[in-house]
């Protein structure tokens, strides 16, 4: 179990280099560009409204205590409604994003991902290629 000294090992830090280039030019792609905003599309909104929905929640607790002592049900009030809506919104959103990126942003990711990965394997074997 003796470790390797430091001049017998193999130079890793230039096989785990990506291709800068490769990937700038994937980054700077209309397609890619396109994936950012259908994932921008999704998130900004869906977090603006359950960070909205939140802030309704905490400020009503706060300041209008009244409100969440209202009943409901037995001895079920408003605020445990809303505080178990809270909840639900959650997972809601999160199966609606899940669904949404499985729709619309996972088919795009792994064209451009299928396009790359050869591009930065064959930069990978260059690289070993003149080394042997």
């Amino acid at each position: 179990m003796g470790s390797a000294a430091p001049d017998d090992r193999p130079d890793v830090a230039s096989d785990a280099e990506p291709d800068i280039e490769a990937l700038r030019t994937v980054q700077n792609s209309p397609r890619f560009r396109a994936l950012k905003r259908r994932h921008r599309l999704f998130v900004l909104p869906a977090t603006g409204l359950c960070l909205a929905w939140y802030l309704a929640y905490v400020l009503t607790a706060g300041y209008a205590p009244q409100v969440f002592a209202t009943p409901v049900a037995g001895s079920m009030n408003l605020g445990m409604v809303w505080g178990l809506a809270q909840v639900a919104t959650t997972f809601a959103v999160t199966m609606l994003y899940v669904w949404y990126a499985n729709k619309h942003l996972d088919p795009a990711a792994a064209e451009i991902r299928a396009e790359l990965e050869p591009v930065l394997a064959g930069a990978g074997a260059g690289a070993n290629g003149a080394r042997a």
